[in-house]
């Protein structure tokens, strides 16, 4: 990790946020489960998505690899990465991203629907499920796992854990993305550095930190900081790592895209994903939506309190007041715009 570039880059995404936002959407959208769709918005989402994947890049003066306007959500990603994560504004932040990338779909691919989410949990019924999930089809979904690589000596890891039970490594070779390169990346990159797709699933991991039960502790917690712990990370260790890494490192295991936490938005399922953190959250919200429509917390800062595993690091606690920035992508909004899914500055949205 390059810490004082990271900073630099994030801060000037945060200098950045003069992008004129898309006007607010008049109907409400409704996100529905990847496996409810029927085929057809199955191949339509799919064909949208690879769309944007056709279109040049907006941000290629800042961020030299980026060559597609796909690559242009990729970039930001990694610009950010150190300000989004194990802080406060995790789930506020993700949640504008996922909207306005699927204004970009609709808008710029004329995409009919809503950005679907994976609800993993109904996939790790056993250990062994989980390779066999509907999202995994290799026409109507996002292809499935690389080939086993034994000996991953040679690849880039990408998990900054040790993820047990791989079962895969290679490039993906089924499904709409076997053979397209992805770009930028691994960890603080913004350079060309074409690559496959690898995924390394993890069943045995996946269904210890995505089942029902885990959900279940995850939506029961008494506060904002209570919940976004849960997510994001009790401990870092495999044993505190529940529903936000356990849907990276299911996916991605030692070395593929989903385990890399700047570039894991190389893998298209990274927006079903957080599709499904997002609705966990909406679901928290809206069982006391009297207080917690506004109720937010944790650091602002990537490894402080309750995240400090490398020491103390000052911070200050975020409110709706604190700003989210998305660069050459959208304006800043703060998080207090985007609490109400119904209510925000681009999309107005449901889940099913």
């Amino acid at each position: 990790m390059h810490l004082p570039s990271v900073i630099s880059a994030a801060l000037l995404v945060l200098a950045q946020g003069v992008a004129a936002a898309p006007s607010a959407r008049s109907s409400t959208l409704v996100r529905k489960e990847w496996r409810t769709l029927t085929k057809d918005q199955q191949l339509g989402y799919i064909k949208a998505f690879k769309c944007l994947q056709s279109k040049p890049a907006r941000t290629q003066s800042l961020y030299p690899g980026a060559l597609t306007r796909y690559d242009d959500y990729v970039a930001l990603h990694i610009a950010m990465t150190t300000q989004i994560h194990f802080v406060g504004q995790f789930l506020p932040w993700h949640r504008q991203f996922l909207s306005i990338f699927e204004d970009d779909l609709r808008e710029t691919c004329y995409y009919k629907g809503a950005l679907p989410y994976w609800d993993w949990s109904k996939d790790v019924a056993t250990t062994t499920s989980f390779s066999e999930s509907p999202i995994f089809d290799p026409v109507y979904g996002f292809g499935g796992n690389g080939a086993y690589i034994a000996d991953i000596s040679n690849l880039s890891i990408t998990a900054a854990l040790d993820i047990p039970g791989r079962t895969g490594g290679g490039c993906i070779t089924t499904g709409p993305w076997a053979g397209i390169n992805i770009t930028l990346g691994p960890d603080y990159s913004f350079a060309n550095n074409p690559r496959c797709l690898r995924r390394d699933f993890t069943p045995a991991f996946a269904h210890g930190a995505l089942n029902t039960s885990v959900v279940a502790f995850t939506e029961a917690a008494p506060t904002f900081f209570q919940l976004d712990r849960r997510m994001q990370s009790l401990e870092l260790d495999l044993a505190g790592v529940l529903t936000h890494g356990g849907g990276h490192f299911g996916v991605g295991g030692m070395v593929g895209e989903m385990s890399d936490m700047y570039s894991s938005p190389g893998d298209p399922l990274f927006w079903l994903h957080h599709g499904m953190l997002d609705n966990i959250w909406n679901q928290w919200q809206r069982a006391n939506w009297t207080t917690r429509k506004s109720e937010v917390g944790g650091p602002d800062t990537m490894w402080a309190y309750p995240y400090n595993y490398f020491g103390d690091v000052p911070y200050k606690n975020i409110t709706t007041a604190f700003v989210l920035a998305y660069g050459q992508l959208s304006s800043n909004v703060t998080i207090k715009q985007i609490m109400d899914t119904t209510a925000g500055p681009i999309s107005s949205y449901t889940y099913a």
